[in-house]
Parts: C-alpha cells; sequence; structure tokens
C-alpha cells in the first residue's frame, strides 16, 4: 500500500480510529512571530466560547499575553475553560492563574500530582488545542512561554510549527480537549458553543489523530508507523526527541530500501542532554542504511512534523519516542492535501539548509564520554 492509494485514508482510520474529513481551511504558523498573534487575536474575537489545554505553561510575554485576552473575554460574559497539566504548568506564576479565576474563568489541573494519584503521575496530557467560539481551532507543539518567542533562528529562541484550522475537524479538536476536561472536571461540554455545525471552510482533507495510551490507545505509533511504511518518495521528519523503537527504526530502514530518501531533522542543541544522548546512540543503523540526518543549528528545534511523497503530512505534539507512544495523552492533525504537504515541505528543506549533517564516519568515531553518556541513557529510554 502506498500513500497515493485510495485505501491509505480508510487503513489509516482503521488504525486510528479518527475520521477523515474534508472541507477544512489550514495555515502553517512557524514560531512565536506568527503562533501568538494568531491565538490572541482569536481569543479576543470570541464571542460563546474559549476552549483551551496547555501542556507547558511558565512566563513571559506570550503567557500573560493569553492570559490577559481570555480574562478579558471572561469579564466580557464569554465562557472560557482552562485545562492545565499538573507536571508540565508548575512554573506557572501563580498570579497568572488567579487572573484567570477572578475573572471567572474556569481553571483545571490535568492529573494533579498528589500521592494518592499516584498511579497516573507518569501519563500527562501533551497536547496543546486551543478552540475559539467551536469556529476556530489552533494545534501543534508549542507551550505558553517566552522560549517560544521570535522566529526560531536564532539562539534561545524555539523553532515551532503550529496549526490553524477552520472546518469540520475543529470538532474532533474540540472533542480531544471535552475527553480530558471531562477527567480533569466530571463536567460534559455540549450545545453549540462548544460543538457548532461546521459548514466547508476550504479544500483541505484532515485527520485529528488523538493517542490516550492510559486507556489503552496506540493511534499515534500506527500513524507514524503507517506513513513511514506506505512512503514510496520521500520522508521528511522533524522531531526535537527522536528515539524510535526498533520496529519503527526497522521501517525507516525498510523504507531506504524501497529507495525512498529519509531524512531527518533533528536538534543541534536541546533543552535534555540525556535525551539528546539517547537519540544519537540509534543513528547507526539508520545511518548505515543510508537514512540522512541533519541537526537544526540557529536555535532549538520543537516542531513535529512529517512529510511524505508531497501528498500526506502531519503536524502536532507527539515526539517519536515512547513516552509520546505509550505514556502521554498527545494530538496531531494529519494532511491529506498535496499543497498542505508541499507547503511543509518547502518549511523543511528551508530549515535543512540551517542544519548541519551528521557524518556517519565522524559519529562512529564519536569519543568515550558520549559513550559513556549514550550507556547510562539505556535505562531511562522508556520513560524518555
Amino acid at each position: 500500500m502506498a500513500v497515493s492509494d485510495p485505501a491509505f485514508v480508510t487503513t489509516m482510520e482503521a488504525y486510528t480510529n479518527a475520521s477523515v474529513t474534508a472541507g477544512n481551511r489550514v495555515e502553517v504558523l512557524l514560531n512565536g512571530d506568527q503562533i501568538f498573534p494568531a491565538q490572541v487575536a482569536a481569543i479576543r474575537s470570541a464571542r460563546k466560547s474559549v476552549t483551551y489545554a496547555q501542556y507547558f505553561y511558565e512566563d513571559g510575554r506570550p503567557a500573560v499575553q493569553i492570559v490577559k485576552a481570555i480574562s478579558e473575554r471572561c469579564r466580557a460574559g464569554i465562557r472560557a475553560r482552562v485545562l492545565l497539566d499538573a507536571f508540565g504548568s508548575l512554573k506557572m506564576p501563580l498570579e497568572l492563574v488567579q487572573e484567570l479565576e477572578q475573572s471567572g474563568c474556569y481553571v483545571a489541573h490535568f492529573r494533579p500530582l498528589t500521592p494518592w494519584t499516584a498511579e497516573n503521575a507518569n501519563n500527562r496530557n501533551h497536547r496543546r488545542i486551543l478552540v475559539v467560539d467551536a469556529r476556530t481551532g489552533f494545534t501543534g507543539g508549542s507551550g505558553a512561554s517566552s522560549k517560544w518567542m521570535g522566529n526560531g533562528r536564532q539562539k534561545g529562541q524555539w523553532r515551532e510549527t503550529d496549526i490553524r484550522v477552520e472546518g469540520p475537524a475543529v470538532n474532533d479538536l474540540q472533542g480531544a480537549f471535552a475527553e480530558n476536561w471531562l477527567e480533569a472536571t466530571g463536567e460534559m461540554l455540549g450545545g453549540d458553543a462548544f460543538f457548532a455545525p461546521q459548514p466547508a471552510r476550504g479544500s483541505v482533507v484532515a485527520q485529528v489523530v488523538r493517542s490516550s495510551p492510559a486507556n489503552g490507545s496506540v493511534a499515534m505509533y500506527n500513524m507514524y508507523l503507517l506513513a513511514i511504511s506506505s512512503a514510496r518518495r520521500n520522508i521528511f521528519l522533524t522531531n526535537p526527541y527522536f528515539l524510535p523503537d526498533d520496529r519503527m527504526t526497522k521501517s525507516l530502514v525498510e523504507a531506504r530500501g524501497r529507495g525512498v530518501r529519509v531524512i531527518l531533522l533533528l536538534p543541534g542543541a536541546i533543552d535534555n542532554n540525556i535525551v539528546r544522548q539517547a537519540s544519537r546512540a540509534g543513528f547507526g543503523k539508520l545511518l548505515e542504511a543510508g537514512v540522512e540526518i541533519f541537526e537544526y543549528q540557529p536555535g532549538l528545534l520543537h516542531a513535529k512534523t512529517m512529510a511524505v511523497d508531497g501528498i500526506w503530512a502531519t503536524v502536532g505534539s507527539a515526539n517519536v519516542d515512547n513516552r509520546s507512544f505509550a505514556l502521554n495523552e498527545e494530538l496531531n492533525v494529519a494532511l491529506y492535501d498535496s499543497e498542505m504537504a508541499g507547503r511543509l515541505e518547502k518549511i523543511f528543506l528551508e530549515d535543512v539548509s540551517h542544519s548541519r549533517r551528521v557524518d556517519e564516519k565522524r559519529w562512529r568515531a564519536r569519543g568515550p564520554v558520549a559513550r559513556l553518556l549514550e550507556w547510562l541513557s539505556i535505562p531511562l529510554r522508556e520513560q524518555l
């Protein structure tokens, strides 16, 4: 089966338990320069509802702007609900939470870190979802922090890719928020303030894939594996935390065996050196098979995208690691659209031009310190 095969769509639906919908409009948003102005403008336009789920909430101008925009809408009588992951929002200033609550916003924390909830402490809500008036949705990998400010081309800035969605797929984004909100609060969301009829807004065919391993779902893993296995021309994969298991590594190697050009774009610098060393430890089989690996240099790469054969692409929150596939709640949007895939390919190749290729000979000649760190990371791989 190839990505171009009509059966690819129905097969992907079957293995991800997620419907594919036509009539969507999708806009790619790059880095904080584009992401935060678009999100804040959408929130300020709200007339019925705002639902916002965020894994990483810290401090800084974007974090403050989002809180102020939501609070202003709440004071105007809009129903806003904010779901913060209890671990990812540990550094969120208390005064920002208080401002939301005092404005009338409903704020909840997903899986609080308490002794009596220890069984779920390691399963986090890594999804990023913003839906305004049940009409406009945002998702991707960005967090609310000054780390994401800028254009991703300077040291200290995080290179990110998000999307803005209008059309039928928005209800699927809202559904993902609603299931996490229900678990956190016991409240079921309904009515046209949250789930409105969705007329066609564009021509993009899209699929919202949500994975919840704590509840037995491996949809995200299946999505990546099926797309890689169905490639016939090229795979352009960008990911900051790249720790594929043996099965996914084998699929990438087999793709090269079919003559598929496989390029991986990974971080040159990263916020977790253990993850970097664990990732680099697995380069051998890939480099030997002819997989091209590049490491992004200007800033910290955090985008999570993949484009296949100029036909199919995905953007979202999932990393290629065990934590995303087996522990965390994740959400990606798959795009069955040559124009969108082409746009993401162009962005990918531009990022590659700002990257350094990993040379197989130099990688095999790496020093004893690097090898020691790789060895020390082995017991932690299942948690990374």
